[in-house]
């Protein structure tokens, strides 16, 4: 076992990822109010404290069953969506009443398979949850894309939203890497690589085309920014922000922001992803005005 493989060093980089997930979750959804559209167009921040939303609390079921399991365990981590889900935290429909059901005794398989007329859902909610794995597995990033898949299934099970999921663990897999973080272009490569064709892909791609494009506005319009919340909507944009925000946390998240959409995921994904790298930390202040993570959280283990 390598360091940069060892439980302590994996716990340390996926609570880095976690950290920066929840304070891009917590500040975008306060830009859901509309007295706080000003703050936004001026990047002033709104007052404390910062609530986040379903994506850090199913982003920290996650990260406790990789420190029990030290891999995912679809029925734990199922298990651990329904105990913690709070319908206060803004949930979409079908998870709410999926969770409650697996709460009351129901089989997560036949679920969330039965989701959208035996489809699945292909939201954005598998995606949102999942860069801290990317993170714990930066030693390895095709494995990151392999627990990614499988961390999917117990809410979504649509090939869209499964791959979502995968492109947001491979980015931030490689933007953890200890050599350092790669340019732009390689960590979408990368990620192109690492998942298979689909739309969230065919996206990947768009976006990897389009960065040089300086407009967030531009690329949103094409891309698309999470407005119909589903993973190829959702993923391609908020990978091109954090490819062209690495390093740099608090300019990555206000240009996510400033585009609007489903403000909250987009910047928990880009969140997550940049502070997975060196020098991607948010800013304290930020990270001081952000709700702290539960307390169920099991981050002292290694």
């Amino acid at each position: 076992m390598t360091a940069d493989s060892s439980p302590d060093r994996r716990l340390e980089r996926a609570l880095a990822s976690l950290h920066g997930l929840a304070v891009g979750d917590a500040l975008g959804s306060q830009f859901f109010v509309p007295a706080h559209y000003p703050l936004l167009k001026n990047r002033q921040l709104p007052d404390a404290p910062w609530q986040w939303t379903d994506d850090t609390e199913m982003a920290c079921s996650v990260l406790a069953v990789l420190i029990k399991h030290r891999r995912i365990d679809q029925d734990a981590l199922a298990q651990s969506f329904a105990e913690h889900h709070d319908f206060d935290r803004g949930y979409g429909p079908a998870v709410n009443r999926l969770l409650r059901q697996v709460r009351e005794g129901g089989d997560w398989r036949e679920l969330a398979s039965a989701l959208f007329k035996g489809q699945g859902s292909w939201g954005n909610g598998a995606a949102m949850r999942i860069a801290p794995l990317g993170a714990w597995y930066a030693d390895d990033p095709e494995q990151a894309t392999h627990q990614a898949e499988i961390s999917a299934y117990p809410t979504h099970q649509h090939r869209e939203a499964v791959v979502g999921a995968m492109a947001v663990a491979a980015a931030s897999a490689l933007t953890a890497d200890p050599a350092g973080p790669p340019t732009p272009k390689a960590l979408l490569d990368g990620v192109i690589a690492l998942v298979p064709r689909s739309a969230v892909g065919a996206g990947l791609r768009r976006a990897r085309d389009m960065l040089d494009y300086g407009d967030a506005g531009t690329v949103a319009a094409v891309l698309g920014c999470g407005r119909r919340t589903t993973a190829h909507d959702t993923v391609p944009f908020a990978l091109w922000s954090a490819a062209r925000g690495l390093g740099a946390y608090e300019r990555a998240i206000w240009d996510t922001a400033q585009v609007g959409g489903d403000m909250d995921t987009t910047c928990a994904i880009v969140g997550g992803v940049v502070a997975s790298g060196a020098g991607g930390a948010p800013p304290a202040e930020w990270l001081e005005r952000t709700e702290a993570l539960p307390g169920w959280v099991p981050v002292g283990a290694g």
